[in-house]
């Protein structure tokens, strides 16, 4: 049976880009594989995605093929793009419950609150917001 994670898209970009917890992502991913585990995430994770890897582009911490190349590999990943008919009013209300400056998290936090699945990031800061009241959240520095 699978079950699933809701990734954001730090984890992701961690897999693709040359970052010091580069290995813990990798780490994490192989272990969701071998468990039979399917990452989801909100339709906006592509978007973050490509918009990422252009920013790091245009300040020129990577060469534009080589940018290329790391948004061709990490749209290859097999995340299961989903939503749900509430996903931005729920969103809308976290991110205030949370007082988060923009709801872009707080999508993957709707999306894993409505599959009832963990939720893992990268983000500490995310993380540190929400940790008290939601156990489900996971953040990448939890494995060193």
């Amino acid at each position: 049976m699978t079950s699933w994670i809701c990734v954001d898209s730090s984890i992701l970009l961690k897999l693709v880009l040359n970052e010091p917890d580069s290995p813990l992502a990798e780490r994490l991913w192989q272990n969701w594989l071998a468990n039979n585990v399917q990452p989801v995430a909100p339709f906006l994770f592509a978007f973050e995605i490509t918009a990422v890897i252009r920013k790091v582009v245009y300040r020129g911490l990577l060469d534009p093929q080589l940018g290329q190349e790391a948004l061709k590999k990490a749209l290859a990943f097999n995340v299961s793009l989903q939503t749900f008919p509430e996903i931005h009013q729920n969103a809308w209300e976290l991110a205030t419950q949370f007082n988060r400056p923009t709801a872009y998290d707080a999508h993957y936090l709707a999306l894993a609150k409505n599959l009832g699945c963990e939720f893992w990031t990268a983000d500490q800061r995310l993380f540190n917001a929400v940790q008290q009241q939601l156990s489900w959240v996971h953040w990448l520095g939890e494995l060193t």
